[in-house]
């Protein structure tokens, strides 16, 4: 997380806090934001009136500045300089707040040293700083590459460092949720089965600090560009704040949440309060105790929020577009003796992870739902239901996904179990319909400890958004949100949890180009390509992991990225030893491995629902299966047995 940004500043101030306040010229600050308000605040493609004036002035601005440098210039002023005609923004009346969408709003230049050195030349380059960043790291390290990993935040955890929104927790159980390596493991300790954003971060300085990762690390560093030459055999990477490098190899582990989906309200910026998405919280927090609070989604984070906010604010409003079905988490302490009890284990532990179907240690029932008796159906889910956590999930019968009669079945027994608990009629109709929204399972449910609870409060609003049961958002305004029935709310605080360009964002947002001279974003816009999960057509020597198709949301985070960073490893181990220029997947086999991604999830109910699992919500992004559904098993072989022999590769020889 890049700690001490609020979550939007003050142009009238010239806030220090803005990443380009250290920069001598203000100029490319104004040009970068007059390209933000003409490129990101848009309606519908259409620019909107303000944003296209706050551009406008910001144009005007940037050739006043350059007017006013030109004067200073012929004056000949003594010790006047371009710098300190530039050093004041106290003039420019508008724009008063922009929202951080982006993670270039973060990059700074921390060193020019080290990693943070220009032009550098190396093996390998990592983008990410996740699970997956710190695993391949570790991995090139020890195979002895010079590797050096660009992140955006200001340390390891991914996600976690960005995350850290009211309540943000992980919704996978430790030790699953931890790398295995026995150097971490064995030396550090979990308060809780389900850690806090807090304890992700410190378990991520644990890692760094047992395998000394951050000696090869260039924190604040955000890619904007990658071009692979051919003729060199490596790839050309360019910061946002304009460095260079040259790399071998180029691993992104950019995840499947590296970019904000901000939907296009109309007059957010309208809005004098605190407004921020979940995912670009500040670290040091806003302060909602006594607050008039919307939280807008009811995903993971919108869940998590509502639950820490609701009890403490006066008046908690909740924007549901569609109900979360949401689990019991089963939060626990954990001790250090009965942790310490289970470290002998932990080898074999960690490996059981990749032999089930979503990487943790559920399996689906190895019978069909309607070959049980209703009575044995009702032990079952009791049995799954005490365990608490993704059980019911991930342990339900085998036909539950496949079958949508079956699948009722789930679902009445979920709305059984979780709706006594919230006692207004008017919620309870919102929050556990009759009718199944969708399928029981096709999203990933969350966890929750109270969320129930707090929705029913009396001093908790819910709103109903859905298109066609509801009354959605229309508008902001300078106090609060308008819904189509006229009503305008106010608040002081907006939060967004909204949630992200899933799977694909990270990647299409890096400039990312092919030898043929297009654009990864530009390719995507008709549906994601890769062959394997692992690689794409047309961008040799580079490798993704936890991304598009891959187990990546269908499965727990480590298990599926240690499975494809041992891949990305010995594929580079391969590579290398059989002294090759590049490898690069063939068009016909990324079109069968995309045909493969799409089989799997046809055979689902997956298809029936847009989610995270089908590409999110973002408008105008293609529908349709982003991950592999065949389980973390089932993947491993399957791409292992692909690498040996350079199965669906081209190979070009130095």
């Amino acid at each position: 997380m890049a700690q001490g940004f609020p979550n939007s500043f003050n142009v009238d101030s010239g806030n220090s806090n803005s990443p380009y306040a250290a920069e001598a010229w203000i100029e490319p600050w104004l040009l970068k934001h007059s390209t933000f308000y003409r490129k990101h605040l848009t309606r519908d493609g259409r620019q909107e009136s303000k944003s296209s004036r706050r551009a406008s002035i910001i144009d005007a601005e940037i050739q006043s500045r350059k007017n006013s440098v030109a004067a200073t210039e012929r004056n000949d002023s003594e010790d006047s300089t371009a710098a300190g005609a530039y050093s004041t923004m106290a003039d420019i009346k508008e724009p008063e707040r922009i929202i951080k969408t982006d993670l270039w709003q973060f990059g700074a230049r921390q060193r020019t040293d080290g990693p943070y050195a220009d032009n550098l030349d190396i093996d390998v380059l990592i983008v990410g700083a996740g699970f997956g960043g710190a695993y391949v790291l570790y991995e090139m390290r020890k195979a002895g590459y010079s590797t050096v990993l660009y992140d955006a935040g200001t340390s390891f955890g991914g996600t976690w460092r960005w995350n850290v929104y009211p309540g943000a927790r992980v919704d996978s159980p430790v030790p699953i949720y931890e790398l295995a390596i026995p150097e971490v493991y064995n030396t550090w300790h979990w308060t809780t089965n389900y850690p806090d954003w807090r304890e992700l971060q410190a378990y991520f300085d644990h890692v760094d600090k047992t395998l000394e990762l951050s000696k090869d690390c260039a924190f604040k560093s955000v890619v904007t560009s990658a071009e692979f030459d051919e003729s060199d055999g490596k790839w050309n990477v360019v910061t946002a704040d304009g460095r260079k490098a040259k790399a071998r190899f180029l691993v992104v582990a950019a995840g499947f949440a590296a970019k904000r989906y901000i939907p296009g309200f109309e007059s957010m910026d309208k809005f004098r309060g605190t407004m921020c998405h979940s995912s670009f919280w500040p670290n040091e927090g806003i302060d909602y105790k006594g607050k008039r609070v919307a939280v807008i989604g009811t995903g993971a984070s919108g869940v998590q929020m509502i639950q820490a906010m609701g009890p403490e604010a006066t008046q908690l409003d909740v924007y549901q577009r569609t109900p979360n079905l949401a689990l019991p988490m089963g939060k626990r302490d954990l001790t250090k003796e009965e942790q310490d009890a289970l470290k002998p284990y932990y080898p074999e532990i960690l490996a059981y992870r990749e032999r089930c179907f979503a990487g943790f240690h559920y399996d689906l029932c190895e019978r069909n739902t309607f070959d049980d008796t209703p009575e044995e159906r009702q032990a079952h889910f009791d049995k799954l239901w005490k365990q608490a956590g993704f059980a019911l999930w991930l342990g339900g019968y085998k036909d539950y996904l496949f079958d949508d009669k079956a699948n009722d079945e789930a679902y009445k027994y979920w709305r059984k179990c979780q709706s006594p608990r919230v006692k207004n009629p008017d919620k309870a109709r919102i929050l556990f319909p009759e009718k199944k929204p969708h399928p029981f399972g096709v999203k990933r449910p969350c966890l929750e400890q109270s969320y129930y609870e707090v929705l029913d409060r009396d001093n908790v609003g819910l709103i109903d958004i859905n298109e066609k049961s509801g009354t959605p958002i229309v508008g902001f305004t300078e106090k609060g949100i308008k819904t189509s029935d006229g009503k305008e709310r106010e608040y002081d605080i907006i939060a967004l949890a909204t949630g992200f360009d899933v799977v694909t964002g990270g990647m299409t947002s890096m400039g990312l180009k092919s030898i043929h001279g297009t654009l990864l974003k530009d390719e995507w816009k008709e549906g994601a390509q890769t062959y394997l999960g692992t690689t794409i057509s047309g961008y040799p020597n580079m490798f993704h992991l936890y991304g598009p198709h891959g187990p990546t949301l269908l499965a727990n985070g480590p298990s599926a990225v240690e499975i494809q960073g041992r891949w990305i490893r010995d594929a580079i181990n391969f590579a290398t030893r059989q002294k090759l220029k590049y490898i690069n997947p063939s068009k016909e086999a990324s079109d069968e491995w995309k045909k493969r991604i799409n089989d799997l999830g046809n055979l689902t109910l997956f298809p029936t629902t847009r989610s995270t699992y089908m590409g999110g919500t973002v408008p105008g992004k293609k529908n349709e299966m982003t991950c592999y559904a065949g389980g973390v098993n089932a993947y491993k072989d399957e791409i292992r047995g692909k690498l040996t022999d350079w199965v669906g590769f081209e190979v070009v020889a130095n």
